[in-house]
């Protein structure tokens, strides 16, 4: 089997795979989470109010109410959404629905095989880590030949092309489960 080149997909890629991610889990997991919560997650109401202050241009009238948050919720949301990333992760080879879409996937930085699920937990947390550091810890993609992101170094894993088709000697060697 002959090996082709790992093209590592860089910055914008990852933020795009990202911004869908968003769309097709986060979202949809916070609209079931508030319903769930019979809207005492967050106060609805306050944040409406803030986007009117804001779209008026009163940004100090935004700031000065903050809308409050049920820390219980949002732990709960936070669960949920690095469960059903987990999951998608473990189910499809490590891509989400939005890193499928720019044809992406998590892959163990050393065998290019499937990820296990410490690297995907630890991937997850890795995030909090890089939100924390300024976005830093993201920002670091666009500045690593590896194209890799704190996260990324802390679970061991590198997001490559996939090139979704079957002809991709890595798709073969990762269906093999290396």
């Amino acid at each position: 089997m002959h090996k082709r080149e790992v093209r590592y997909a860089g910055f914008w890629t990852r933020f795009m795979a990202s911004f869908l991610d968003t769309l097709f889990l986060a979202l949809p997991v916070a609209i079931i989470i508030y319903f769930l919560s019979d809207g005492q997650w967050f106060d609805w109401a306050t944040y409406q109010q803030n986007i009117a202050y804001a779209m008026r241009g009163d940004a100090s009238a935004a700031l000065a109410q903050q809308p409050q948050t049920d820390l219980r919720w949002e732990l709960f949301f936070e669960f949920a959404v690095l469960a059903v990333t987990v999951l998608f992760w473990r189910r499809w080879r490590g891509a989400t629905p939005g890193k499928r879409v720019v044809h992406i996937t998590i892959v163990d930085a050393k065998t290019l095989g499937d990820i296990d699920n410490k690297q995907a937990i630890t991937r997850s947390l890795g995030y909090i880590v890089s939100t924390l550091l300024l976005l830093m810890g993201f920002l670091m993609v666009a500045f690593r030949q590896d194209k890799r992101a704190l996260h990324d170094l802390l679970a061991g894993t590198v997001v490559i092309y996939t090139e979704g088709t079957s002809n991709d000697p890595v798709y073969h060697q990762r269906s093999k489960k290396v």
